[in-house]
């Protein structure tokens, strides 16, 4: 009996027919007016101009297997992954930039630590093959949760302003003011991973299940993988949203609980 092909190489022909796929997308655009077609066709050219640049990166990283191009390739995705998660956010404070990027770089790298060397222990701990992607992953993650709990914080702070500065005036501390928009901030922060949790291998298989199956792997071994990657998930996100909430928290409220609430810019 022959085995069959653990791996099935693209062609850049096959590619290619995915590629004009972009263009019907760009077609229904033109039909219906809605003025995407260049938009569409930019993204397209930077999908793949970037993958490139990855695909080019990570292999000189992944045939050095050194720890400072490890640690040089995370220090730039945590910059790329802050800069897009506060871009997102309409309501801003001085030091926000810095929030996120202490948030997203503590929990996706403390979480990818432990998973490098208490649950998956490659040798070396740092190997490139799975430190780079398992970063990928609790920063791409991640960054959706910090971006919606800044976002929530902001709205709640500045919707309920008049209920804040009651609290304070009757006496409140500043957590018992703040307490409720921090908390609502950091649900909103968890839904997207929570959602995902619960329809997964139900409604849609995570793209790294995905990957591994494509290339051979047995689907248990596949699942197992998945399973650990969605509770690293989970986590990484819930340490980033709390921690930048928080880090917002503090610099919004004083010391002797006042309200900074000039702080606070942007909106509609």
């Amino acid at each position: 009996m022959t085995a069959a092909p653990s791996y099935l190489e693209l062609s850049y022909g096959r590619l290619g027919i995915a590629a004009a796929l972009v263009l019907v997308n760009a077609g229904l655009s033109i039909a219906l007016r809605l003025g995407l077609e260049r938009r569409l066709l930019v993204a397209a050219v930077r999908t793949v101009v970037q993958l490139l640049l990855v695909g080019l990166i990570l292999e000189w990283v992944f045939g050095l297997e050194r720890w400072y191009a490890v640690a040089a390739v995370a220090l730039v995705m945590v910059f790329a992954a802050g800069r897009a998660a506060i871009g997102n956010v309409s309501r801003r404070y001085p030091g926000i930039w810095l929030d996120g990027l202490l948030a997203m770089g503590l929990a996706s790298w403390a979480i990818t630590t432990l998973a490098l060397t208490a649950i998956v222990r490659p040798q070396p701990w740092f190997e490139p093959q799975y430190a780079v992607p398992l970063l990928g992953m609790m920063l791409g993650n991640s960054l959706n949760g910090v971006s919606l709990g800044l976002e929530r914080l902001g709205e709640e702070l500045a919707g309920k302003r008049p209920r804040i500065d009651g609290l304070l005036a009757l006496g409140a501390t500043r957590w018992e003011a703040a307490a409720a928009p921090v908390r609502a901030a950091i649900r909103t922060g968890l839904v997207p991973i929570t959602n995902s949790m619960m329809v997964v291998g139900i409604v849609s298989l995570p793209g790294m299940m995905t990957g591994q199956l494509l290339a051979g792997v047995a689907p248990v071994e596949a699942v197992k993988y998945q399973v650990m990657i969605m509770f690293l998930i989970a986590t990484a996100t819930a340490f980033g949203t709390v921690t930048v909430v928080l880090l917002a928290y503090r610099r919004l409220f004083s010391g002797d609980h006042q309200f900074l609430r000039d702080r606070l810019t942007g909106g509609t």
